[in-house]
């Protein structure tokens, strides 16, 4: 049988993964909203320059643009909900880690109260 602290040790281990891959998922959709900007900026500056194909197919450069636009404002958003997961996982490590901690300490002070009294009652049995 697992103590209480061993179960708390494996779930702030537990919620350190979730934490990480929280983190993860908000770094990659900064990542795509960086390279949806990107590529909003490289049409934007195709479509300013005296470069002829924008000029044959100006509807598809402002349709590029703005469905690169939209994306990097989804992107954004969805880091947004993933900063809100990496607080609240944070939060739930930071708390299963104050119980493990606290479940370890009672654990330890069990045990040493439990050699205390082993060691009186020996003291009391021993027949001098």
């Amino acid at each position: 049988m697992t103590t209480r602290a061993e179960r708390l040790k494996r779930l702030v281990r537990l919620q350190q993964q979730i934490k990480a891959l929280h983190e993860t998922k908000h770094a990659t959709h900064l990542s795509h909203a960086a390279a949806a900007r990107q590529e909003a900026n490289e049409m934007l500056e195709a479509l300013n320059a005296a470069s002829p194909m924008p000029g044959l197919f100006p509807d598809l450069y402002n349709r590029r643009i703005g469905a690169a636009m939209e994306r990097e404002a989804r992107e954004n958003d969805r880091a947004q909900q993933e900063a809100s997961h990496v607080a609240t996982a944070t939060a739930r490590t930071n708390i299963v880690e104050r119980a493990y901690r606290e479940a370890f300490r009672l654990e330890e002070r069990e045990i040493a109260e439990k050699e205390q009294l082993e060691t009186i009652e020996r003291k009391l049995s021993d027949p001098k």
